[in-house]
């Protein structure tokens, strides 16, 4: 019964600070914790398509078999908009360039650009040259950044709750361009978190590390 209270207390707690228009966040949060051996499965994602700044023409089958964050940037601020580069290039960034040869080969980082009301944008240079002045070692290959409908790729539902909450308390009126989203290696959705806060993206990184883990100990069962 304790147990029980407690969890139920938690997840009170989380609701009061974020707001129930980000419901699924938690759904996902509460189901991940280390405790767990495997991520939630939250359902395919679309089968998306984009353009990257050099103009090369990328799908979800390109991105088979890696594991994906998916993001949005604006050409306004790209640097603490919607999600903070800041945070998000220190902790995961640059944690994969430094790892690209052994346990972070794998993952991807794209960002799809918007005009900051949620549309998509179709020039890419300005937010390209505030990466490559800001970030270490911006590779393009590692970190894209993305002109295509970021929209219909957050289109996820969960206990009659959606990713795609519109309202003035949300950066450019649309939830979706906050939001962090973790695919998998099949394309399927296993983890929503926050983009604006230095602790969520640090979340995001431990959930990576646990996707990881589960597909080690699955090729380790199948060896």
């Amino acid at each position: 019964m304790t147990t029980r209270k407690n969890k139920g207390k938690s997840i009170l707690a989380l609701s009061l600070v974020f707001g129930p228009a980000l419901f699924l966040i938690f759904i996902a949060t509460r189901s991940c914790e280390h405790k767990f051996k495997t991520l939630d499965d939250f359902g395919k994602a679309i089968d998306y398509k984009f353009t990257d700044a050099r103009g090369k023409k990328w799908s979800s089958k390109d991105f088979k078999g890696d594991l994906v964050i998916i993001t949005s940037i604006q050409e306004t601020c790209p640097d603490s908009c919607a999600v903070k580069l800041w945070h998000l290039d220190k902790t995961i960034y640059q944690h994969i360039r430094k790892n690209k040869r052994k346990k972070m080969k794998q993952v991807k980082l794209i960002s799809f650009a918007t005009d900051g009301q949620g549309r998509p944008l179709k020039n890419l240079e300005l937010i390209e040259q505030a990466l490559t002045d800001q970030v270490e070692g911006y590779d393009p290959d590692l970190w894209f950044i993305a002109s295509g409908d970021p929209e219909s790729l957050y289109d996820f539902k969960n206990n009659g709750r959606s990713l795609l909450q519109k309202g003035k308390s949300y950066f450019g009126g649309h939830a979706f361009q906050e939001l962090m989203l973790l695919l998998d290696k099949d394309n399927h959705l296993r983890m929503v978190l926050p983009g604006d806060k230095e602790g969520t993206i640090r979340r995001m990184k431990e959930h990576i590390a646990l996707l990881q883990k589960q597909y080690d100990k699955e090729a380790a069962a199948n060896k």
